[in-house]
């Protein structure tokens, strides 16, 4: 079911991350205000949810492509 996910590189997945994890790198990474607006209970925007799980997606896909190569068996 994931094997197009074996199919994609590392480093571009690690390269993708980090892009989107960080971007837009001014004035702050959305990532950061967006994990801010969870734990303060100000995340209600449709838009800031889909927003925190667009810039989540891609260090998830990361972190499943780890587990699926470092996993025995």
């Amino acid at each position: 079911m994931l094997n197009w996910l074996d199919a994609v590189p590392l480093p571009v997945l690690v390269l993708f991350a980090i892009f989107l994890g960080l971007a837009p790198f001014y004035p702050e990474p959305h990532l950061v205000e967006k994990t801010r607006m969870l734990f303060q209970g100000t995340l209600r925007r449709p838009i800031d949810i889909f927003d925190l799980f667009w810039h989540l997606l891609p260090i998830a896909l990361l972190a499943l492509k780890l587990v699926r190569m470092y996993r025995p068996g």
